[in-house]
């Protein structure tokens, strides 16, 4: 069995149209470079962007904040309950490789505060822009070309 990335996809609950498809082009993006999509599991950004994952072909991964796999959306191969509510958000960030922040608000901020200090890359698309050692890029395409190239280092 290959090595498959795990793509952390971190980012709001609540989204704009445009930010849905910007998620949705990331994950299915994800999906068609046979990437693993890792994700809090529920709405906005991580169901948007884990629907294009599976349009693609792609696996997804969902860390519940609660005890219940039914909370997943409907587009989570694995949906893994925590009971740990916004301290899940650190087994997303150990599970993956790279992460990709889009949109979002403190709940983002945090992730990615985290996300650094853990020593991982992350890229920014359409997210927070403080003086952090985040990747901006402007599109998901570049997001995309962005992770794997970090995924190579």
């Amino acid at each position: 069995m290959k090595n498959r990335p795990y793509i952390g996809i971190i980012g709001a609950s609540e989204i704009s149209a445009d930010i849905e498809r910007l998620a949705w082009e990331v994950g299915y993006e994800i999906g068609k470079r046979d990437g693993i999509l890792v994700c809090g599991g529920l709405g906005g950004v991580m169901e948007a962007a884990c629907r294009g994952a599976k349009q693609a072909g792609g696996t997804t991964i969902g860390i519940l904040p609660g005890f219940d796999r039914n909370e997943a959306n409907p587009n989570i191969d694995f949906a893994i309950p925590t009971g740990l509510h916004e301290a899940r958000n650190l087994l997303i960030i150990r599970t993956s490789d790279v992460l990709i922040a889009i949109a979002g608000g403190l709940g983002t901020l945090s992730e990615i505060a985290f996300a650094l200090k853990s020593e991982k890359s992350v890229i920014g698309l359409e997210t927070w822009n403080l003086d952090l050692p985040l990747i901006q890029v402007k599109t998901a395409q570049e997001a995309i070309e962005k992770a794997w190239e970090m995924l190579s280092k």
